[in-house]
């Protein structure tokens, strides 16, 4: 039966009402060489067939599984523990639906709450919403936060934060009466406070830090809070989750705000996506968290009860006076991330935090030893740390491909003064023969 079941005279009938003979004259104005264009198809495939037709177009792939991988730069390859792959693999969550209907069931509202809590107690903070989609939409909307909470026009970025955050902060900001200023960093990478201090003034609704920043650095905030508040505007604070384990968090640091990339919470790279945003606010910024909050009740009968407590959306009660037109979040993401933290509790995420902080310092050492490259020992890092080559990297990267070798990031595609610098990642997938595997053939480039 025809999906919309129009006899002939219900056809006639339309066509009168809409002034025309024929179906063919609602097309006229398409040249008839494009209306029914002859599309080549090759002939169906038997279930055999196309299964090894998508393995031979896989294999052209290039993965971690093939190569010795050390890029990071926002996205890191992190063991995953198999329960947690299980969990997320169920039937009752792996599924289209998008949570943000107050129908939403009981199981899927409290893998929210969850995620919620664990989030406010790695951040420090104490609000967390159900997730954004991915980092930089998250921190984008908390600009729109800082924006409107404080009524200002002006929102000021570290530029060591992420290249990709901050092209997405200005996107959002593009065609509207608000503003994006940036304040460097000096020559080791750390954020100009001298900078961020002469910027600083009675427009700027925000200031946004990140810190591990965009080069591994674990930036010195102290006594920023109290100079950003006195200026009126909120601090605004992006941060790697996994250094929350062993750093400061951004409560400690008396941010407002605490958004960013929740990935390396245990979802995989996934070639980009999808990636998961968390959003976690101090109280005073409850009602203008973007997106929706799942909350713990009880129903008529007194038991316990989820249910979706803030709906930040144009179509709800706030309408024009919502923070955000976002209604979508990555739900399954984020029940991924709430079990990773359960599985492996506040010890596992300290240690996890400690192992990928070791990685990466004692490739760093390896490589201060080697001629034709430098490297900063005295900055405090964590996963990542830039390197300067003496050589063209584009000559280093190839020598380490063909030695499957994926040497790192070149800091030039952002940064076109940090000449032949790249960004090296090293998690805890990274044992010491890996780790000294590099360094073998880094030295030999």
């Amino acid at each position: 039966m025809p999906y919309l079941s129009l006899t002939d005279e219900d056809k006639k009938t339309l066509l009168q009402k809409i002034g025309v003979n024929s179906v063919e004259d609602l097309l006229k104005d398409i040249p008839v060489s494009l209306r029914n264009p002859k599309v080549s198809l090759p002939a169906g495939l038997s279930e055999p067939e196309v299964q090894a037709l998508l393995t031979k177009l896989g294999q052209k792939n290039t993965t971690t599984k093939d190569f010795l991988s050390f890029l990071g730069a926002g996205s890191y390859e992190h063991f995953i523990p198999a329960a947690e792959l299980e969990i997320v693999g169920r039937q009752e969550f792996l599924t289209a639906y998008t949570p943000y209907q107050p129908e939403a069931s009981q199981g899927t509202l409290q893998a929210i709450y969850e995620y919620q809590s664990l989030m406010t107690e790695l951040t420090g903070l104490d609000v967390s919403n159900a997730s954004h989609y991915d980092g930089a939409t998250a921190l984008a909307e908390s600009a729109l936060v800082a924006l409107k909470h404080t009524n200002r026009s002006k929102i000021l970025v570290a530029r060591s934060v992420h290249p990709h955050y901050r092209e997405t902060i200005r996107t959002y900001l593009t065609g509207t009466p608000y503003m994006v200023e940036e304040f460097g960093f000096e020559v080791s990478g750390k954020l100009d406070k001298t900078d961020l201090l002469a910027k600083l003034n009675m427009d700027i609704a925000g200031v946004i830090f990140q810190s591990p920043n965009f080069f591994g650095i674990i930036e010195d905030l102290e006594g920023l809070s109290e100079t950003i508040h006195a200026n009126g505007s909120l601090m605004i604070l992006t941060a790697n989750p996994l250094s929350l384990g062993i750093f400061r968090t951004p409560g400690e640091w008396g941010a407002d705000i605490a958004a960013g990339e929740g990935q390396p919470l245990g979802l995989s790279m996934e070639f980009g996506g999808p990636f998961l945003g968390y959003f976690v606010v101090s109280q005073a910024l409850m009602r203008r968290i973007p997106g929706r909050l799942a909350g713990l009740t009880e129903d008529a009968d007194g038991k316990r009860a989820f249910c979706l407590t803030l709906q930040a959306r144009e179509q709800h009660i706030r309408r024009e006076r919502a923070g955000s037109n976002i209604c979508s979040n990555q739900a399954l993401c984020a029940l991924a991330a709430c079990a990773y933290m359960t599985l492996l509790g506040k010890k596992g995420i300290r240690e996890i935090a400690e192992i990928n902080f070791d990685r990466a310092q004692y490739l760093r050492s390896k490589i201060a030893k080697l001629k034709n490259f430098e490297v900063d020992v005295n900055l405090p890092i964590f996963n990542e740390f830039r390197v300067f080559s003496k050589k063209p990297f584009a000559d280093v990267e190839k020598k380490m491909k063909e030695q499957q070798i994926f040497a790192g990031v070149s800091l030039e595609t952002f940064y076109p003064e940090l000449k032949n610098q790249f960004l090296v990642c090293a998690t805890e997938t990274k044992s010491k023969e890996g780790l000294d595997r590099f360094v073998e053939v880094l030295a030999r480039c």
